[in-house]
């Protein structure tokens, strides 16, 4: 095994959690800023292009639930493996990344070129928006496969704890999203006026040389796997291993992008302002939320090499720091982002009206972020002991069980303001389930290392 991998079991935790989690925090905010540079140069065109943005990104959670579940069974697996020291287990596991990239990709990529014209007006899109929103939503789609194949890679590496060439790879990609971004929409140089289809042709040309930069990183050995062609052959087995860990964390993102277009269905009836509000305040959230995915990412191939180990003691003391961490960087977020909002949304619009709309809902939605951190650290922990079950079940509570019903029971009673206070409710609620579901997972695990 390469040193970095070695590292999972024996550096000292604190510096070892910020040494894998910064790269990965950074990884995460630049995956993040090509959504919000799309928005503020598509803003230009008016709140109907934002608004049209908006719409589509409940399918492209889709693309991250794929992804994102399957980088987090196949990371806390082969992170497990090599506590185990089973490295060719690991490259086994490595090689089936191809065929589920390719499997999911195209998938998507058909279902939105036939289907555009019938999915959008079912997922909130009215009419002064659907030709920016079929625009945006088939093309994006062009690049599934490059998306879907760009994550797998990333967390593989990841879980062999190498965080450095995941974060290159989703910066390789961001910086060229933002360089095309205006010169394709805005018609500058070489390039013609393209408007909202030259947000999204920058979007998928920036996946696609991520994803290279990812396989040179993969094929030209400089990751800790070496995969031979037998390993590339789909094997069911470790197929159902990967998702027996990451379908739920897949599955609580579809919840995800259903619970959205609920979200947006119910904005959707306030009109296009509305809708065009919370899709500043979402890429915001996001920008505020990828810290914790950083971490996250971070502690996940801790607690598995750990458990692979049966090292108990350093596997709950990763959590606990990673917890104190996230939290304390959260609050000073938290406390900047109420303090400079109405500047915060300006960046993105200019329009009184949406500025009105928007500034009250952006204070109301991210105030209880802070929370969000900790729980994420807890479902981060039962993903690495292969408890995806109970992973799935926490984040349920949060955002689907409880959320749901509390949104159309809150706009009931106080409108479109109660739209935003249920997301804070349901944080609430969340993450006291959380604690009380983890501490029993501590005291068994006490238990363990007494006997």
């Amino acid at each position: 095994m390469q040193k970095y991998t070695e590292r999972l079991g024996y550096a000292p935790l604190s510096r070892l959690l910020v040494a894998l989690s910064l790269p990965g925090i950074a990884s995460a905010i630049t995956t993040t800023l090509y959504n919000v540079v799309d928005t503020i140069w598509v803003g230009r065109l008016g709140h109907e292009a934002i608004a049209a943005l908006t719409i589509i990104f409940p399918y492209q959670i889709l693309f991250y639930a794929v992804g994102g579940g399957t980088g987090i069974g196949i990371s806390a697996l082969v992170s497990r493996r090599f506590g185990e020291r089973n490295i060719e287990g690991t490259n086994h596991i490595a090689g089936q990344i191809f065929f589920i990239s390719a499997f999911w990709g195209f998938l998507f990529m058909i279902v939105a070129v036939l289907f555009a014209d019938s999915i959008l007006p079912l997922i909130g899109a009215t009419p002064d928006i659907m030709e920016y929103s079929r625009q945006y939503f088939v093309i994006t789609s062009y690049g599934a496969p490059l998306m879907i194949l760009a994550m797998v890679i990333s967390s593989l590496i990841r879980g062999s704890g190498d965080a450095v060439k995941p974060m290159v790879v989703m910066i390789l990609g961001t910086v060229i999203n933002i360089i095309l971004d205006p010169l394709m929409i805005l018609g500058i140089g070489p390039f013609p006026v393209m408007g909202v289809r030259g947000a999204a042709w920058a979007t998928v040309i920036a996946q696609a040389f991520a994803t290279l930069l990812g396989l040179y990183f993969f094929f030209a050995h400089k990751t800790a796997y070496r995969i031979k062609v037998v390993h590339l052959r789909p094997d069911l087995s470790i197929l159902g291993d990967i998702y027996r860990v990451g379908a739920p964390s897949s599955i609580l993102q579809i919840t995800e992008s259903l619970v959205f277009i609920l979200f947006n269905i119910v904005v959707s009836s306030f009109g296009s302002v509305a809708i065009a509000a919370v899709g500043i305040v979402i890429r915001i959230s996001d920008f505020a939320f990828m810290p914790v995915m950083g971490v996250s990412h971070g502690l996940l191939p801790v607690i598995g090499f750990c458990f692979g180990a049966r090292n108990f003691k350093r596997l709950w003391e990763a959590v606990k720091k990673a917890s104190l961490g996230i939290i304390a960087l959260l609050a000073v977020l938290t406390a900047a982002g109420e303090v400079f909002t109405p500047q915060v949304i300006r960046i993105f619009t200019k329009d009184p009206e949406l500025l009105a709309v928007g500034v009250p809902a952006m204070r109301i939605m991210l105030s209880t972020i802070v929370l969000i951190g900790p729980s994420m650290m807890i479902i981060t922990a039962f993903q690495g002991l292969s408890k995806g079950k109970t992973a799935l079940v926490l984040s349920l509570i949060r955002q689907f069980i409880v959320f749901v019903p509390l949104l159309f029971l809150f706009r009931y009673l106080w409108g479109l303001t109660g739209v935003w206070l249920s997301s804070p409710a349901s944080d609430i609620v969340g993450i006291t389930i959380s604690l009380a579901f983890i501490w029993r997972e501590y005291r068994i695990h006490q238990q363990e290392m007494k006997t």
